[in-house]
């Protein structure tokens, strides 16, 4: 299995297991939504269900056009719920015992950015930075 393929399946994996937590545990994920999402609970189970609709995108081995979708839609999801990861740090540095502090919520937000670019390449929308010159 190519490093691509590797990343694909653990990203699946990822995305299918925090989507079934989205949707059988939802609470921690309402009490962190921004105050200007409408219908927080619906919008949470809402984002169980987009997360297993893209892993089982990128688990389709035989299917392009299908992960290049999944690909796209996990990159545009992880972009949307990123406030809910600011959010989240505001309320927790908020109390009196910083919550989870710096130490969890800084390379949360870290790995955002990573977990977009991520699902673009094993999604095949993009090969950057791996191109080879001339290719």
């Amino acid at each position: 299995m190519s490093a691509r393929g590797a990343a694909r399946f653990l990203l699946a994996l990822f995305y299918l297991t925090a989507g079934l937590i989205h949707l059988f545990l939802p609470a921690p994920f309402i009490k962190i939504t921004p105050e200007w999402v409408p219908s927080p609970a619906l919008v949470v189970t809402l984002t169980g269900i987009a997360e297993l609709a893209g892993a089982t995108g990128l688990l389709q081995w035989r299917s392009l056009p299908l992960r290049r979708a999944a690909g796209w839609g996990l990159a545009v999801y992880a972009l949307c719920v990123w406030p809910a990861n600011f959010h989240h740090m505001a309320l927790d540095m908020a109390r009196a015992d910083h919550g989870a502090g710096h130490g969890y919520h800084l390379p949360r937000l870290a790995a955002q950015p990573v977990l977009i670019w991520l699902a673009l390449w094993v999604g095949r929308v993009t090969d950057w930075p791996f191109r080879r010159r001339g290719s």
